[in-house]
């Protein structure tokens, strides 16, 4: 079955998943704003705490976002004690990020917006509509995802 579009929908899935995830944003900053970080910013110290030193590189694509925004990312937690940043054993040309001691306390002292997020959200949701939700997004999301690769390829959607 496919849905036309005929008049823009404030009441579309679209409309809501942006809803969620402008609230999530603003809940996600408001918690972290009284240590001094940003959202990207704990994304890259929940990445060095959970899986250790990491190639800045990796960062690109678990951010999205271009080398410059990550450079300051990286240079924003350098300079604040929060990480190292060091060049690799085994390339010279590339960059680790690892966590300091003042980072590893830091995140031990931060409360997880993640999870205060995802409980409000969605406390009191039945496990089957949650993933009933989760299955229908990750569908939708696979299906713009390969239109995006086949529009880059040339072929137009």
């Amino acid at each position: 079955m496919r849905l036309m579009v005929t008049h823009l929908q404030h009441d579309s899935p679209a409309a809501w998943v942006k809803r969620y995830y402008m609230a999530s944003r603003t809940v996600m900053e408001a918690t972290l704003r009284p240590y001094g970080l940003g959202s990207s910013q704990w994304y890259v110290l929940w990445q060095l705490v959970n899986h250790g030193p990491t190639a800045q590189r990796e960062f690109l694509a678990l951010l999205s976002v271009e080398k410059p925004a990550l450079s300051e990312i990286v240079s924003t937690l350098v300079r604040k004690g929060l990480i190292l940043q060091s060049q690799s054993a085994t390339d010279q040309r590339q960059r680790v990020l690892a966590i300091t001691p003042a980072g590893l306390a830091l995140w031990q002292d931060l409360p997880n917006p993640i999870a205060l997020i995802l409980g409000v959200s969605f406390d009191g949701v039945d496990a089957a509509e949650l993933a009933t939700v989760v299955r229908v997004l990750e569908g939708a999301t696979q299906r713009l995802m390969a239109l995006t690769q086949q529009s880059n390829k040339g072929n137009a959607p």
